[in-house]
């Protein structure tokens, strides 16, 4: 008898939180829990900011993690890497002309994105217009990535072995055999 009470109340308990869920379905919110309020679904507000401004948002990552540093963050380094100043000039030029090529390619996939968001938000998704919106955001993302991947690398033909190495430290990177 008594083990016939000990089952039911640890049958109970072990029912309870499914209780409790089950009365409370928003104990469950998915990680996308609050996105439907995002003006575009697809798009964090800092990576909007970031699309405008022409950030990396993790786009080089081959190149920055295997020793091809990037102009913006080898001009934030600057006196510690001890550039001379035809290469802080060189340097400045070519993060001037990173932004100037990559600022319209994340205007370019934010109006994409809009675009995207936009059929399904008004119910005209279809097989052939979805393949046409996503094959046009994968092209602008493939230049836009592209495009920061190759300032990683004009950079690093700019810089010592030793500076890059320096780059990688100051940066947190562990001892790579790929910065020379």
């Amino acid at each position: 008898m008594a083990a016939t009470r000990l089952a039911a109340v640890a049958l109970f308990l072990a029912s309870t939180p499914a209780l409790a869920q089950h009365q409370h379905p928003q104990a469950h919110a998915t990680p996308y829990a609050g996105f439907e309020k995002r003006d575009i679904k697809t798009l964090s507000e800092q990576q909007i900011a970031d699309l405008r401004a022409g950030r990396g948002m993790g786009l080089a990552l081959a190149a920055e993690l295997n020793g091809y540093p990037g102009p913006v963050h080898v001009l934030e380094l600057a006196d510690r890497l001890g550039l001379d100043d035809p290469q802080r000039m060189r340097i400045r030029e070519l993060t001037d002309a990173m932004k100037a090529e990559t600022i319209p390619l994340g205007g370019r996939l934010i109006d994409q994105e809009i675009e995207l968001d936009g059929l399904f938000a008004t119910r005209q998704a279809t097989p052939f217009n979805l393949t046409a919106a996503t094959d046009a955001i994968g092209r602008t993302h493939g230049l836009l990535r592209a495009a920061h991947l190759k300032y990683h690398l004009t950079t690093a033909a700019l810089l010592t072995a030793e500076q890059i190495r320096q780059y990688n430290q100051l940066r947190g990177y562990g001892a790579s055999g790929h910065a020379d």
